[in-house]
This record gives structure tokens, C-alpha cells and sequence, in this order.
């Protein structure tokens, strides 16, 4: 049997290094590669080494609605240490909301710069 995993999750931001720098700091992961992209856009790949988040920004003037559509909730990512990641949130400026601490794990969740709904999630 074969196993599957989701490598990538492509979203639209009005700003591409901003986005990205925002996931490097909360989550510790770093810059896969960045440069030229559809449309005349620019994307930056921000992730580790299996898992990414491609962060597109579209050229000047262009709609920030991606030609295949924008039906987004939201994004999760599990960490080991919420609290510290929480700290980190509060630190950018954004407001972590919606805690919850039922089965499976622990949670919250934050908006960033670009109205992306975050949802961070701890196991442990």
C-alpha cells in the first residue's frame, strides 16, 4: 500500500516575503525556494523539508482572487509547544482565539496580515 502525504497548500497573499517571514518566525521553518510565478506573480515555498505552503502574491494590479478559486477555512499546523508558539503570535501583533482543549489536543487559532485563518494544534 501506498502511503500519502499533502506536500503543499498554494494560498494568495498581498504580500508574499511578509507571509512568509510570518511562518518562519511562528513555526521555525524556513525558505524552500522563491521566484517568478503564473501570471507574472510571485511565489515564496516556506515550509520544512517534506511540507510546504507555496504563498503566491499576484503582479501589481492584479485581483488577488486566484484563477481556480479562493473556498479556504483554514490551515492547521501541529506543533510540540503551543504556549510558545502562542507567545510568538502575540508577538507579531495577532490575537490567537477560539482555545480549546478537547480530544485529540490542544488548540487555537489566529488570523494573519492577509485574513488567512491559522489553526495551531498540539498532541502532546
Amino acid at each position: 500500500m501506498t502511503q500519502s502525504y499533502l506536500e503543499h497548500v498554494n494560498i494568495t497573499v498581498a504580500d508574499a516575503d511578509q507571509a512568509a517571514a510570518l511562518l518562519v518566525d511562528v513555526f521555525d521553518w524556513h525558505i524552500r525556494w522563491s521566484g517568478p510565478a503564473r501570471d507574472g506573480g510571485y511565489t515564496v515555498h516556506v515550509g520544512t523539508a517534506d511540507q510546504y505552503i507555496a504563498v503566491y502574491q499576484p503582479r501589481d494590479g492584479q485581483s488577488r482572487d486566484f484563477p481556480k478559486g479562493a473556498p479556504l477555512n483554514h490551515l492547521a499546523v501541529v506543533v510540540d509547544d503551543l504556549d510558545a508558539i502562542e507567545a510568538k503570535v502575540v508577538a507579531r501583533d495577532l490575537t490567537p482565539f477560539n482555545h480549546g482543549n478537547y480530544e485529540p489536543g490542544r488548540r487555537f487559532y489566529f488570523f494573519d496580515e492577509n485574513g488567512i485563518e491559522f489553526e495551531v494544534v498540539s498532541y502532546r
